[in-house]
């Protein structure tokens, strides 16, 4: 009987601690993919990323009966796993809301902000926890044919969950239905908000602000003698993306040639000391524009001049801007997301 008994204390033990593995890989692999659904500007990239991370954001919620029967089991629960709880809850709640509910503010936050804004508060929690209980890692009978089947069976439930939820939301005509491969919802572009990444300040300039593209400079008149008319869309990481006419001039005619074909790169800066730095091939799909929709670009949105880079995520499209320079450094050797 007690052989018994401790065999079945065992076998607990290692369910146990195989649910918190997985939802260890689970909540990385779910981070991973959220980084690159964040980050993907392009149409498949970026629907491959955001399918994955919305299939791991569910794998969570199923996993949520397991860990609940190990939760029961511990003999006291800290605050820190209280607040880590929490905030994985409310991250996956605003990501539910986000693609059912679509875009929208509410004190000043919209749904993709608290959806960003609670995951990046629960990493330093989740890896307090990890390091609280390093026990739980991986075995080797972790990798065993009755495990992996049921890691199958979870990932195909996950998808199954996934693929009901679109379903359920095309039925009901939600926002869900109708949003971009990035997972953004479409604006009018009249109602497009002036969007801020992270502590930058709507400057305010002269009205004889000039540019300064690789030690020529340029009067926004000037620009704006050169410019025509570019359709492109703005998809910003706050959850919303609009289709817009941009009066804008193509930076492939602003640089000199010669320096453009020796260089590795353009960096694009702004008055806020706010930076981009692109490939140089890229020159002839990058513009600096001077209205927007006919008209001259209001300062909330980057007046008197402001990038325009089709096929990349909203913060790459540097407002206000101040300087163009060629350089030797590579486009790779920044940040992937700006810091300041």
């Amino acid at each position: 009987m007690i052989r018994r008994w401790t065999s079945q204390i065992g076998r607990l033990r290692r369910a146990g601690r195989r649910t918190n593995v997985t939802l260890l890989v689970v909540l990385l692999a779910a981070a991973v993919t959220g980084v690159l659904a964040f980050a993907a500007g392009a149409p498949v990239p970026a629907r491959i990323a955001t399918l994955t991370h919305g299939i791991f954001g569910l794998a969570l919620v199923l996993l949520v009966p397991w860990k609940t029967v190990i939760v029961r089991r511990a003999p006291v629960l800290r605050a820190t796993s209280l607040m880590l709880v929490a905030l994985i809850a409310i991250c996956i709640a605003s990501g539910l809301v986000e693609v059912f509910l679509g875009y929208g503010v509410v004190w000043r936050l919209s749904p993709m902000q608290v959806h960003v804004g609670s995951a990046v508060l629960a990493a330093p929690l989740l890896a307090s926890h990890v390091l609280r209980h390093r026990r739980q890692r991986l075995h080797r009978l972790d990798l065993s044919r009755r495990v992996l089947l049921r890691t199958g069976v979870l990932a195909a439930g996950a998808a199954a969950t996934y693929g009901m939820l679109e379903g359920i939301g095309r039925l009901f005509g939600s926002a869900s239905a109708s949003r971009a491969a990035t997972g953004s919802h479409r604006l009018s572009p009249a109602a497009v908000p002036a969007t801020i990444w992270l502590f930058d300040q709507i400057p305010d300039l002269a009205a004889d602000h000039q540019i300064d593209v690789a030690g020529s400079r340029f009067s926004v008149s000037d620009l704006a003698s050169r410019s025509t008319a570019v359709a492109a869309r703005l998809d910003c990481t706050s959850g919303w993306y609009t289709e817009a006419q941009w009066t804008a001039v193509n930076l492939a005619d602003l640089l000199p040639a010669d320096q453009l074909v020796a260089a590795a790169s353009i960096e694009v800066i702004s008055v806020t000391g706010y930076r981009r730095r692109f490939p140089a091939v890229e020159a002839d799909a990058l513009w600096l524009a001077t209205a927007y929709q006919g008209e001259p670009l209001q300062t909330g949105h980057g007046a008197p001049v402001r990038l325009v880079a089709p096929h990349r995520r909203g913060f790459w499209w540097v407002k206000w801007v101040e300087s163009v320079k060629i350089s030797d450094v590579p486009a790779w050797g920044q940040s992937p997301f700006p810091l300041t």
